[in-house]
């Protein structure tokens, strides 16, 4: 798999061309501002033409009808351009509200109302990648400590890119849910100084093509993509924030203590002190000699280079400073500070980090000490709203949090890996502490892929096809009512999708792996799921709870964790138990009973590997050869001795040097020398180390190399010395054995089991030695 590492400190210039999606279909207005002025039944003369023209105009304007709300009828009535509801390469006929830092805080605030009404709200996320190498996909085989270990490497190394959000509100006036898709655009960048995150991620190729055919729009994600602040990363800012208010000053008074002072060595530095010295001195004897009428003051005073602009700081009189270096500023503070006790040195910041220097009058210590702690107040309030503005579309997060509502994904447990990674803080080390976790701060979570599969209508609906998310939407929300009747007894929930048309240009018609449309298209099929768990919703009133419902309550938290996992976990509970509605490719996996191998000299296939594994220890002592690519695979033994017996035999092998190997089944796959084998907690540490190779063996080599040997050897020298005693006693005294003392006997006359034998034997003769 390719994969493109992106740092975002780049010229959007540089980047090229990139897809960018225009809305495919433009909203209609139906207003009176549409319709057309009749010709007037006889000629008029220009002006009076032009002043009925006007009065025409101004007519429409004052007599336009209120901002009214745009409502697209899913399901009842068929999309333009979709099939089956489930939306075309094209638009949809859904608007969806497109998101961006420009209006971020205005949909926020409309978003707080939707989500306060909502009855369910759907959620998806478009990423860069899923996963960053071939062997880091999911298999059958991963444990579920492997399993959550995959993830969680994926969730931290790939960005989201895209979050959708749907509110759905039941409205019983129209016995319909009324949906409010949005997509929200992501971008990481850079928000505070005090940040020092590189705000590295992976691209996937595949998933940058698959986006890019789906009419993603990369221009408005890199450039108008909303940032964020993990809780952590907020936490963490505020404490620096808090050190700084409280271990430092934001001002440097005449009479605080520095360090050392700054020698004054050049002239130039001597003559600008002095200057200084004069000009403060002159322009606070003006301050002191012209008391303050209704704290007003305008003074100039001249020095060499410019003017001293008199200003107001806190009502007091004030110098800007502006056009020093910052070793002229240190030289002024030196200056205050060993002269002028009732001058205060202040420096500030505004919004966009722009530094003001100032020098302040203050006639008392105790007003001193006064305007330094308002300076200090306000820094660390500023601090404090800078790290608010920051925390960005984790606002939304928050949201959804608060709220408590009943939040729906589909195979969605990558997408919460993720929300936790980007908006809570680090993953845990545990797939049950990261369930418990994630289960504080969303206590509520249907997974429509789960739903799927608990109900036997749905079953047999879904027979033999793919429970993806464009297929079942497909499938239960079709575009009529007539073919939803064919399709099942059931009738079809109605579903409106709602538009603000004051704001319809940040609406476009969704479509298909864009995260708002996508969360509306889940959002639709958990409404017709729950018709199928017998939920009347014409009973529904907008107070209930739907999470509490007790059709659905004992469906709710259970996720799978991969569509191949074969099994749901509870995230009230972090335990996992079988699903059983998942049928397995593969026998059951049981880890004790599997080796994994890695480093082949050539491609081998999980076929060969078997055989040659089986004329050892005999047929069917190997249930299942699993390849984790062209250069790995996973071997599961039917008894778990034969798991030591392989990784000693193995060894020995290696170790004695002989023909034996050259002429033994194993070398299909010891070939080379580098071939390498451990139990299954290795590969589980393999696949928690952070490095990142493309190829198992590779990665395997790299994470091993401290102990090398001990994967080289699973057996000491003493044991390996053992083994070929062992197998020259069997050899002598078995009358018609292999080798028998006969050194005409031709090595290739040395079967399997009397390696097993001397093997066995070898350990007993060690054991008897030591």
């Amino acid at each position: 798999m390719s994969k493109l590492k992106i740092q975002p400190k780049f010229s959007l210039q540089k980047m090229g061309h990139m897809v960018s999606r225009t809305p495919s279909i433009h909203q209609t207005k139906s207003s009176p501002t549409h319709r057309r002025v009749p010709p007037p039944l006889h000629p008029l003369s220009p002006a009076t033409a032009a002043a009925m023209q006007m009065q025409g105009r101004l007519r429409r304007v004052l007599r336009a009808p209120p901002p009214r709300i745009l409502l697209y009828r899913a399901i009842s009535s068929p999309p333009p351009g979709g099939n089956g509801g489930g939306g075309g390469d094209g638009g949809s006929g859904v608007a969806v509200k497109q998101v961006t830092r420009g209006n971020m805080a205005e949909a926020l605030e409309k978003l707080r109302g939707r989500v306060r009404e909502a009855a369910f709200v759907g959620v998806d996320l478009e990423m860069s990648g899923v996963t960053s190498a071939p062997w880091r996909d999911t298999f059958e085989f991963d444990r579920a400590d492997v399993r959550y270990l995959k993830l969680r490497d994926s969730a931290e190394r790939f960005a989201a890119l895209q979050l959708g959000v749907c509110p759905f509100r039941w409205d019983p006036a129209k016995s319909a849910f009324v949906a409010h898709p949005h997509n929200f655009f992501i971008f990481p960048r850079k928000e505070l100084p005090s940040d020092c995150s590189s705000h590295e991620f992976l691209c996937q190729t595949t998933s940058i093509d698959f986006l890019a055919k789906y009419q993603f729009d990369f221009n408005t994600c890199f450039r108008e993509g909303i940032s964020y602040l993990s809780r952590a990363q907020e936490e963490e800012a505020l404490q620096k924030f808090n050190t700084l208010h409280h271990g430092q000053t934001a001002t440097s008074s005449t009479n605080s203590e520095e360090d050392g002072d700054i020698p004054l060595k050049s002239a130039s530095d001597i003559l600008f002190t002095e200057r200084m010295k004069m000009n403060f001195k002159e322009w606070r004897d003006v301050i002191v000699s012209k008391p303050m009428v209704d704290n007003h003051l305008s003074v100039n005073i001249k020095c060499g280079a410019g003017q001293f602009q008199t200003v107001f700081f806190k009502m007091r009189p004030a110098i800007m400073l502006n056009g020093f270096s910052s070793h002229q500023l240190k030289l002024i503070q030196q200056v205050l500070r060993k002269n002028f006790r009732d001058l205060v040195f202040v420096c500030t910041f505004g919004e966009d980090d722009t530094s003001e220097k100032k020098v302040v009058y203050s006639d008392t210590d105790e007003d001193r000490m006064l305007l330094m702690k308002d300076v200090q107040e306000d820094q660390l309030k500023n601090r404090e709203e800078r790290v608010k503005s920051a925390i960005g579309i984790r606002h939304v997060i928050d949201l959804l949090s608060s709220e408590r509502k009943l939040i729906i994904g589909h195979s969605c447990f990558l997408d919460i890996a993720q929300v936790y990674s980007k908006f809570v803080g680090p993953l845990p080390s545990s797939i049950k502490e990261f369930a418990l976790s994630f289960h504080k701060i969303f206590p509520h979570i249907a997974d429509t892929r789960h739903l799927l599969s608990v109900n036997q209508a749905v079953q047999e609906l879904m027979k033999q096809k793919s429970k993806s998310l464009s297929s079942a939407f497909s499938l239960l929300c079709p575009a009529s009512y007539s073919s939803a009747e064919k399709a099942s007894s059931h009738s079809p929930v109605t579903i409106e999708v709602e538009g603000d048309e004051t704001t319809s240009s940040s609406f476009i018609s969704g479509a298909k792996h864009e995260a708002g449309y996508d969360a509306y298209m889940t959002g639709c099929i958990f409404a017709q799921l729950c018709a199928y768990l017998g939920i009347k919703f014409e009973q529904f009133s907008p107070l209930d709870d739907l999470a509490t419902n007790t059709r659905l309550q004992k469906h709710i938290n259970f996720l799978s964790p991969s569509w191949n996992s074969g099994t749901v976990i509870d995230l009230s509970t972090g335990m996992e138990r079988p699903d059983p509605g998942y049928m397995r490719r593969y026998p059951a996996a049981v880890y004790d009973n599997i080796v994994v191998i890695w480093g082949f000299m050539s491609k081998v296939r999980p076929k060969e590997i078997k055989d040659c594994i089986c004329k050892v220890f005999g047929s069917g002592s190997v249930t299942t050869v699993f390849s984790i690519d062209s250069t790995a695979a996973l071997v599961q033994f039917k008894k778990q001795e034969s798991v030591n017996d392989f990784l000693d035999l193995k060894s020995a092998l290696e170790r004695a040097d002989s023909a034996v190997l050259i002429l033994h089944p194993l070398s299909t796959i010891l070939e080379g020398g580098q071939t390498r084998a451990a139990k299954y907690d290795t590969y589980r540490d393999i696949c928690s180390s952070s490095e990142s190779k493309s190829l198992f063996a590779d990665q395997a080599e790299a994470v091993c190399a401290t102990s090398k040997n001990q994967f080289k050897e699973n057996v000491d020298d003493n044991l390996i010395s053992g083994v070929l005693d062992g197998f020259a006693l069997t050899s002598e005294t078995e009358g018609d054995g292999i080798l028998s003392g006969s050194k005409n006997q031709d090595v290739a006359d040395v079967t399997c089991h009397d390696i097993l034998d001397a093997l066995h034997d070898g350990k007993a003769l060690l054991g008897r030695r030591m």
